[in-house]
Formats: structure tokens, sequence, C-alpha cells
């Protein structure tokens, strides 16, 4: 073939970019293209913060291309108009893209598919969703064997290098990427594929060591911090999957070891998740579980106003919604906290609370977040149980111990001792006082009495069961 599009999507790097590589395999002219498509955009599950971070990705993306001899091709529009008026301007012969598993991804996908020749190729996760099912054809509901199938298929390679050079651009209109929404420059998480792969290296020969210890706890830094990298392909499944292959391969001893086979894990339920959509794509609108599709939430406005807003009178769930609210990014354990306590504590719909997430979230996954919050919620596969319920509390004490991450978070509580951090409302008034922190006036008292809203969930799901 002489030319064919690039469709650039969920996978804005050079490096390990199986779509890419094909392209070039197959024609002299690759176009990379990337289409703002109006549907997502106005998407209700849409994040002003998202959208800027993939902007600033972009840019940074299209710096890369021109620096090999290429550059990037923007166009809006209905993806199949669009690449079908590419195809007329360049006498075009194919597209190759990289497959998604959002159920919007794949009728657009099938769309494109029956009318012009489209190539998909691996990509989002190591092992393609349809690759790992069950002996008898069945794909897995439960982590464990999914986890155990995915260990026992063979590793697809060492991950591709980025091309030194790329074939010259034909002459064709582009538009320039919108300068708003702007990624801020002091944002914790710098977008694009070098700092992607800077903080891989980072992350894998360094704190992996201590991930199996420290990943819980919400006021280390603990985490691999890859997970908006992950979300926009500016760093592949698979060269996050290889670099923990290898930092478990280099490990010097047990707790090194254990720290990669940790964190590959997570990376692992990340593709659970991903199956999970794509097998079972009507988990965006309704519970996995049909037995708790009928829960009687309460969905009282002004509980998930105090919610989001971290205004709860509980301090770990308000510090964690407080960070989420100013970076985009909350710690995992804080997501399970905050979950458990809008849908168990407060008897809202998790549905709801997704939503404000992708809202939010800077890695805000589909697949990924809908996977959280039903197994938060108890409602999806291989959930937690209906009955387990997070105490905000013990929560707090247990992966805050001193209360740095609230007092971080919440800094009307700096000078609450740690014995109280979690529950300030058992100050002595006269202590309130000393801490310039008087509850109910200067921090909220708690919405709800933790205990009472227990037993009220645990009622409400024990019928459903």
């Amino acid at each position: 073939m002489n030319t064919v599009i690039w469709w650039i999507r969920r996978d804005v790097r050079l490096s390990d970019n199986q779509a890419l590589a094909a392209a070039l395999e197959q024609a002299q002219t690759v176009i990379p293209l990337f289409i703002l498509d109006p549907r997502l955009l106005a998407s209700p599950y849409n994040s002003q913060r998202r959208l800027a971070f993939l902007f600033e990705g972009l840019r940074r993306l299209e710096a890369d291309l021109r620096q090999r001899g290429s550059g990037l091709i923007l166009r809006q529009g209905d993806p199949l108009e669009a690449l079908q008026v590419i195809f007329a301007e360049t006498g075009a012969e194919a597209v190759f893209a990289e497959a998604d598993v959002s159920p919007y991804a794949r009728r657009r996908d099938a769309r494109v598919g029956s009318e012009l020749p489209l190539t998909l190729t691996p990509g989002l996760t190591v092992h393609p969703p349809e690759s790992l099912r069950k002996a008898d054809g069945t794909p897995y509901t439960v982590f464990t064997p999914f986890s155990r199938r995915w260990h026992e298929l063979p590793f697809p390679g060492r991950p591709l290098p980025a091309p030194a050079r790329l074939p010259a651009l034909p002459s064709l209109t582009s538009l320039e990427l919108p300068a708003t929404p702007s990624h801020p420059a002091a944002s914790p998480f710098p977008a694009g594929e070098m700092e992607a792969l800077n903080r891989l290296e980072a992350f894998t020969t360094g704190l992996i060591q201590d991930y199996a210890s420290q990943r819980n706890r919400m006021d280390l830094e603990g985490t691999s911090g890859l997970s908006p990298y992950l979300r926009f392909g500016m760093l592949s499944a698979r060269q996050a999957a290889w670099a923990a292959r290898q930092a478990e391969a280099r490990a010097e001893n047990a707790t090194a070891r254990q720290g990669a086979e940790t964190w590959l894990n997570e990376l692992i339920w990340r593709e659970f998740y991903a199956a999970i959509l794509y097998h079972f794509p009507y988990v965006r609108q309704t519970a996995f579980r049909p037995q708790l599709r009928t829960i009687p939430w309460l969905n009282h406005p002004a509980d998930f106003a105090a919610w989001s807003q971290g205004l709860t009178g509980y301090p770990v769930v308000d510090a964690a919604m407080r960070q989420l609210n100013a970076t985009g990014w909350m710690h995992n354990r804080a997501r399970m906290i905050t979950a458990s306590f809008l849908t168990k504590d407060l008897l809202v719909d998790w549905r709801l609370g997704e939503r404000y997430f992708m809202q939010q979230l800077l890695d805000g996954d589909p697949a990924a977040n809908n996977g959280g919050w039903q197994w938060t919620a108890g409602t999806g596969t291989d959930a937690a149980p209906y009955f387990r319920v997070f105490n905000p509390i013990l929560q707090g004490q247990k992966f805050d111990p001193q209360g740095d991450y609230v007092r971080r978070w919440v800094p009307k509580l700096a000078s609450v001792p740690a014995a109280y951090i979690h529950a300030p409302w058992e100050l002595p008034i006269s202590l309130q006082q000393q801490v310039d922190c008087l509850i109910g006036k200067d921090y909220p008292a708690p919405i709800i009495d933790h205990d009472m809203a227990r037993k009220r969930v645990l009622a409400a799901y024990k019928k459903e069961e």
C-alpha cells in the first residue's frame, strides 16, 4: 500500500505502538490523525482536566512526530465522516488503530470498519480481552482465575522502540490544538510519553521495592503515579507489565520481589476490568449482579453535595475528596474509602459517584472506574461482599496513622493531635478552642453516625440478597 492512516485514540505515544508499527509495515506513507469527536467532548462523563491533559499530550506527540520528519493532522467531527474526507484527500487505502473496549468505542469502530478497511491492534491491555476465556469459552467473572490465566498466556514480546524516522506528510489541512482547557504547568502530572517513561523507570527501580507494604498508605508517596499515562496510552500496558516483570527478575530480596509482584497484580486488575466491560457492556448502566439492581438508594442531594465538596465531617473522606477536586487524582485506598462512604454510609447510588469521579479524575477510565465503584458498592463482579462497610475512622487510623494526609488537605485540622485527627468531634471543647478548630463551626460535625448507617445499609442490602 502507498498511503494509510494511523488513527490515534488512546495511544498518544510512539514507542510500543502496535498500530503505528503495523501501519509502517504496510505502507510507504503513514498519516498520524487525531479526531476531536463531539460526542466524547459533550459526554456527561467528560472531564475538563482530562481533556487538558490529553491536549498537552498531543502537543508533545506532535513535537515528537515533527522531530522524526512527520507531523500530526487534527480534524474535528464524526469519526467516520472525518476519515472518509481524509481518504478522499489522500487516496488512503486503510486505517490502523488500537482497539478499545468501551461500548461507544466498539460501536464507533464497527461503524467505521463497515465502511472503510480498518485494522485494530492490541495495546490497551497486554492480552486482548477476547483471548482470556475459560475452558468452556465463557469470560471470567472472578479475578483470581482470570489472573492465573493471564500469567499462563505467553507474554507478547518485548515492547517496541519508537521509530527513529517517519515518512513525510503529504500537504493536508489541520486544525490547531485547542488552547483551552490548558493543562497547568504546576500539575503534579506533566503530560507526555517522555514523562511517562521517566516515571516508569524511576518507579520500577525505586519505590516498587516497598510497594506491597506502602501502597495503601495515603500519607506516603508509595504508588507509581502512572495511571493518567496508562489512561491515554502515553505508556502502554505492555511497557508497564514488562517493567514490572524486569523489576521482579532483578529483585534482591523477598520484599522487593513482592513489591514487583503486587504492582503487576494491580496492572492485571486493570485488565480484568477492561475484560468485564468488553464482555458485559451493560455494567456502564446497571449493576453486574442482577439481584442488586433494586437497592433502595436514598440519594439525598444534601448528602451528595457534602460528600463531593469534602464536608462530611469525616476527615479522611473529606481530605480525599478535596485532593480529588484540587488535583484530579486520588490515592486508590482513598477511592475505596470515599466510594464506600457514599454508597454504604449515605446510601447514594454508586452511579452518581462513578459519574462524579469521571468528571474529576485525570485518570478516569471507563472500565477501571466502573469496576472500582461496583466492587466497593458490592454490586459488581468479584465484588466486596455487601456487608463490607469501610469504617472511615479506622481506615484513617490505619492508613494515615499520624494524620499527615488529613492535615495536608484539611488545613483547619492541622493542629489537631494525632489521637483525635480522625475523630475530631471527640476532642474536648477546651482543646478545640486551643487548636482553633470548633467542630460544627470551623469544621463540620459528622453528617451521619457511622454505626447507624452501617446497620441501615446492611438491612437494605439484605432485603435484595
